[in-house]
């Protein structure tokens, strides 16, 4: 039986940006600090969080799709994302938990939209189809400059995610990730009700802190909780 109390309680929050901004590492700082405080919270990314999903993210990323070109990107990211959110983030927030996913449909937006080049209308009609109506409660798009963001990122690092994914974005060059960057501000300016943007350019901490600082205003509630 649906637990109506809990998920009026649960948040679907999601975190978005270009390349290397910090992402993955403020996605489980926030886990984190939920948990330490008892909220009951998963954390998932985007293409993936369940097993057809990833096999989804693995065939995207690696480069396997770039000769089809955006627009078929764009349904395999909306194939994705219904499988996710049918299997994990609906089932999660109905249960009372707290959903943090790094990345969600506005990268879809952002980067096969808007910077892609793939009509708004087949984004907008993808968009619903993979939602089932669960948008986000509150997005945070970290922004930084992009030539700053690929100098921060260590070789480690670079080489872990290529191990992973293929080049299959990080190989665009750096006009490229700039309109990617003004393609998120966009949709941040758009939404404001839902996105908003924080400086990624600053010490872990205390962006981890501006999050949360965030969150309490957005949700009294998390004021209670221990620091």
């Amino acid at each position: 039986m649906l637990d109506r109390t809990a998920s009026r309680a649960a948040r679907f929050i999601t975190f978005e940006g270009g390349e290397g901004v910090g992402k993955s590492t403020q996605v489980k700082r926030l886990l984190v600090r939920l948990n330490r405080g008892n909220i009951e919270a998963v954390r998932t990314r985007e293409p993936g969080g369940t097993p057809t999903a990833e096999a989804v993210r693995a065939f995207i990323l690696q480069g396997r799709s770039e000769a089809w070109g955006p627009g078929a990107e764009a349904v395999l990211f909306a194939a994705a994302r219904l499988n996710h959110v049918n299997e994990l983030v609906a089932p999660n927030l109905a249960h009372g938990r707290w959903v943090i996913s790094d990345r969600f449909h506005d990268s879809t937006r952002a980067y096969q939209g808007l910077t892609g080049g793939v009509d708004e209308k087949l984004i907008r009609g993808l968009e619903t189809l993979a939602l089932n109506g669960h948008q986000p409660d509150l997005t945070f798009v970290l922004d930084m400059d992009p030539a700053v963001a690929f100098a921060r990122v260590g070789s480690r690092q670079i080489e872990a995610a290529l191990a992973e994914t293929g080049d299959r974005f990080e190989k665009e060059d750096l006009s490229w990730h700039a309109r990617l960057r003004q393609a998120f501000l966009d949709i941040a300016t758009t939404n404001p009700d839902r996105c908003v943007v924080l400086p990624a350019n600053q010490n872990e901490d205390a962006l981890e802190q501006e999050i949360w600082d965030t969150l309490v205003r957005r949700y009294p509630e998390l004021g209670t909780l221990p620091n």
